[in-house]
């Protein structure tokens, strides 16, 4: 049994609207072992070590289901039983997952286990862990070989996957405020692996790291930090402070608390979590080792007057008191009959103890301090306390050492609750919390005396929002009121786009409307990430990590995120929803790939941006399998986009005041209407967008049908749509690849990035409706990775629509031959009867579409389909009719490592043939025939 591959999805895919891991799982011989052929030990055993699989429903939808399915005759295998104990494990760390799905694949005794996670590294180590606990089960006659080391051992395993999970999971602090911003609607975004998180979008943004948020002063966090300037500050203000030194030695300890007068306490001069702290000393002896326990986090240390009282923290927030809790350091109580040892695991039985953070409390721990705590009392692990006898394990009242808190915010004393205001006020802290001894909290500190010993700069929440006793308070709430005050927006209208072709120029064409009317707008594309319309990450940018690079910038207003199939194969959405998606068509393109073979499988992949659509789902009516999308999207509004002003069903929506945009015919060409609520909105004649080559270009009169509709459905006024479709046209700088248009030689010259046989057609199209003095020629090629059908469906697109193709491949084989590509698709366009002599093999690209200029002369129609785009393009620019080097030229204007490999020019074109092939030192050329 073993992991043959391994998804993480980290948004929305077409397993789960929700971050999921997918494995593919190999039983091997273990098939034929299903949990009923396993028996009730593998079962039992199972059960023992993940108590809590008994809760799970499975199938049957109530606690103890899926034992019962295991139990079963037939049992179940175990790729089905991995899913539920990764699942559990992740249970057992804090986390509350519950979806799982586990299906068979072709290939017999092999699995897709699919299983819902709360954070990635977490999520993948639940999963290696599962299968090893499942192997070391298994009976050693089929246990997989090496599967489980020797002497591992489950309890360690388990305790130290929990502390795994719980450093890399977000702190109950930083949880409990993510959880508030959720409640609230504002979405969240974590920076790193720690504490720092993005709460909102774009130029909404606020961060917070723990309880320290992006309003914190600096100079506030670092008096907090400093105890002597900030117990000096507070004294100077009135406020009850102990007496305190600081020293650096030893000698200057003990000085200081003869001075002071004993009971004194010593800490870190910059210390946090109660870590190196001694109460109640009483003497110099124990001063000494004090000030060594100090020292060991803190180079200066301070030496106080003790303070005779309960330890209380009081939470201020925004200049407001939010939460008292007293605080109890962690101990037990003796009942006359166990030892201190023995009533510590009594303790550790409570279901509400856990390792860390994990659970509401911790676990107490028999260690070195203890240790020293019980030999201050004057005890032993093996001592038996009396009766009621209350036995200190720690000197601090710290949870993450096992201390409980007690709720005492209703019975606060005001002038308590007062001091503790005007103390955070005066360190300058936004959240701050005052840590305050004192015999009653009831009773005022003026009365009964009492003291702040200290301000923290990023006061905990777990003891406020799940104390061990009280009522829990709402401490992270008033945190994001602060940040966030009602009415405030915190996030930016979000659009996304898929389809198999088009929306890199739908997505362009939205960004650039958004940007005419006032936004500025983060898109993702295949060729970058632009942020109001610079380029500031370069490459195929249509993935979760660039939706996460736009919603991250502060800049942004507004995002356009293209999102291509590769993606939401690889890992899902980037954004957990988005106000609008739209979806242009489903066409073959990528078939064979990641386990998608069929249109309808792919169909439903790119559905996933519909499904997640909260505001509207653009859907093209004239795509069958996009039409099929309308029943499965939640969006509050469904817009068609349609061609076809007579199509039925679209008309049947406009009655019934849906939302729509349609071509109508009128008599000065074609107009671009909305419709919505019942109202009629005539937008744009086709032949006034650039775009559109004056209403020729129908692909792109349809993205601009999109584009508006997206705008629309976000909000943008009409005529803001129509200024930014009317000033948006298909220059290379613009929309590189997507129908550029160069007219600078005596012929003209098509440049696209279409590479499949939809795109292709389209293109082919375009160039019968244009009008041409002369002929009409092609550089056609296909991805290597696309299946030889593909291919062939793209040569039988643009098959008898022009005088002359020529053949070529990419620069990237993607494992094919190295002339495999253009074979294919030569081969095929003789098939369609396209003469011999109208084909040229040429696989290099720059040598291929070199050959296409020189061949064109004036009044020609030059359609080249490429694929590195800025080489090619400046290919075509720079090249000169009257026969000068173009491809050298080109070349010379690249990186130096491309002018390194620079070869001779390529001769003066004459047309080539399919046997042409010579092979030199160089590589691949094809040269003219002497009957040619």
């Amino acid at each position: 049994m073993r992991i043959l591959d391994r998804s993480v999805y980290v948004g929305p895919s077409h397993y789960a609207r929700f971050p999921v891991i997918r494995l593919e799982l190999d039983l091997g011989e273990l098939e034929a072992w299903p949990t009923g052929r396993l028996g009730r030990d593998f079962v039992d055993g199972l059960i023992a070590a993940l108590p809590g699989l008994a809760e799970h429903g499975c199938s049957y939808q109530e606690p103890g289901g899926f034992i019962r399915r295991m139990n079963e005759d037939d049992g179940t295998w175990l790729g089905h039983v991995l899913e539920h104990v990764a699942l559990e494990l992740q249970n057992v760390a804090g986390e509350d997952v519950t979806f799982g799905k586990t299906r068979s694949l072709d290939k017999p005794g092999q699995y897709s286990v699919v299983y819902e996670y709360a954070e990635r590294e977490e999520g993948i180590a639940a999963g290696e862990l599962a299968l090893r606990l499942l192997c070391s089960l298994l009976p050693e006659r089929i246990r997989p070989a090496g599967s489980v080391p020797e002497g591992w051992d489950w309890p360690a395993a388990r305790d130290a996957y929990i502390k795994y999970a719980q450093r890399r999971a977000l702190g109950p602090s930083t949880a409990s405020l993510v959880q508030a911003a959720e409640k609230r609607g504002i979405p969240y975004l974590r920076l790193n692996d720690r504490s720092l998180i993005q709460l909102g979008h774009g130029k909404y943004q606020q961060r917070v790291q723990a309880t320290v948020t992006g309003r914190t002063p600096h100079i506030a966090v670092e008096l907090a930090s400093d105890k002597e300037e900030t117990n000096r500050i507070l004294g100077a203000l009135g406020l009850p402070v102990p007496r305190q030194e600081l020293v650096q030695t030893e000698r200057e300890a003990v000085r200081a608390a003869n001075r002071l007068g004993y009971p004194v306490v010593t800490k870190p001069y910059n210390g946090n979590h109660g870590r190196g702290i001694s109460i109640r000393l009483t003497s110099d002896e124990e001063v000494v080792r004090g000030f060594a326990v100090a020292r060991e986090h803190s180079r200066s240390v301070i030496v106080e007057t003790f303070l005779e009282g309960d330890d209380h923290r009081l939470l201020v927030v925004n200049g407001e008191l939010i939460a008292a809790t007293r605080r109890t350091p962690g101990h037990v109580t003796g009942d006359g009959l166990h030892t201190v040892a023995q009533l510590i695991e009594i303790v550790n039985q409570d279901p509400r103890r856990g390792v860390g953070h994990e659970k509401v409390l911790t676990r107490l721990e028999l260690d070195g301090q203890a240790q020293a705590m019980l030999a201050r009392a004057g005890l032993a692990a093996d001592s038996v306390p009396a009766a009621g006898q209350r036995v200190f394990l720690r000197s601090t009242a710290n949870l993450s050492t096992g201390g409980t808190a007690t709720d005492v915010t209703d019975v606060i004393h005001p002038d308590n609750r007062d001091m503790a205001v005007r103390a955070v006020k005066a360190i300058g802290l936004d959240v701050g919390g005052v840590d305050f001894l004192s015999k009653d909290i009831t009773l005022s500190y003026r009365e009964i005396g009492g003291g702040i010993c200290e301000i923290n700069a990023a006061p905990g929440f777990r003891m406020h929002v799940a104390p061990s006793e009280g009522t829990p308070r709402d401490a992270a709430g008033p945190v994001i009121d602060m940040l966030f005050p009602p009415g405030t927006p915190a996030r930016v209208p979000i659009a996304a786009v898929t389809g198999t072709n088009g929306k890199t120029t739908t997505a362009r064409m939205l960004a650039h409307i958004l940007k005419m009317a006032g936004y500025t707008p983060g898109l993702t594309t295949t060729d970058g990430v632009y942020i109001d319309g610079q380029r500031t990450v370069p490459g195929d940018m249509t993935g979760p990590v660039s939706a996460r690079m736009v919603l991250s910038d502060p800049h942004i207003d507004a995002a356009v995120l293209e999102t291509a199939r590769g993606g939401l194969l690889r890992a899902g959405m980037g954004v957990p929803e988005v106000d609008v998606g739209a979806v242009l068509n489903v066409q073959a393109d990528h078939l064979g790939l990641r386990g998608i073979d069929t249109l309808e499988q792919l169909a439903e992949v790119k559905r996933t941006v519909v499904e997640v659509a909260k505001s509207c789902a653009v859907l093209n009516a004239d795509d069958e399998l996009v039409l099929r999308m309308s029943a499965h999207t939640d969006a509050e509004h469904l817009c068609y986009v349609t061609m076809n002003p007579q199509h039925a069903l679209v008309r049947e929506h406009i009655r019934a005041g849906g939302r729509a945009c349609a071509l109508e015919a009128g008599v000065n060409g074609q107009m671009i209407t909305l419709y919505d609520r019942g109202g009629h909105m005539p937008l744009l004649w086709t032949h006034l967008i650039p775009a559109t080559l004056e209403g020729r270009a129908t692909h792109n009169v349809q993205n601009a049908m999109f584009a508006a509709s997206m705008a629309f459905s976000l909000g943008v006024k009409l005529d803001a749509i129509r200024q930014g479709l009317r000033t948006f046209d298909t220059t290379f700088y613009q929309a590189p690849g997507r129908m550029n248009v160069f007219d600078e030689h005596p012929f003209k010259v098509l440049f696209d990035y279409g590479h499949n046989a939809h795109a292709v057609g389209m293109l082919a199209d375009l160039a019968g409706r244009l009008d041409v003095a002369g002929r009409r020629i092609v550089v056609l090629a296909g991805p290597g990775d696309r299946r030889d059908e593909d291919l062939r469906a793209i040569a039988r697109a643009a098959a008898g629509r022009f005088d002359h193709y020529v053949c070529r491949r990419d620069d990237n084989l993607r494992e094919r031959g190295p002339d495999e590509v253009p074979r294919i698709i030569a081969s095929e366009l003789v098939a369609a009867g396209v003469p011999q002599s109208a084909i040229s093999v040429i696989p290099d690209e720059q040598e291929a579409i070199d050959t296409a200029l020189r061949m064109s002369r004036a009044g020609d129609l030059l359609l080249i389909f490429a694929d590195a785009l800025t080489r090619s393009w400046k290919q075509v620019i720079r090249f000169r009719p009257d026969g000068a080097p173009a491809a050298a030229a080109a070349r010379a204007a690249e990186p130096a490592a491309a002018a390194a490999i620079v070869e001779a020019p390529v001769e003066a074109a004459a047309p080539l043939s399919l046997e042409g092939l010579i092979r030199d030192e160089r590589g691949i050329r094809y040269a003219p025939e002497a009957s040619d």
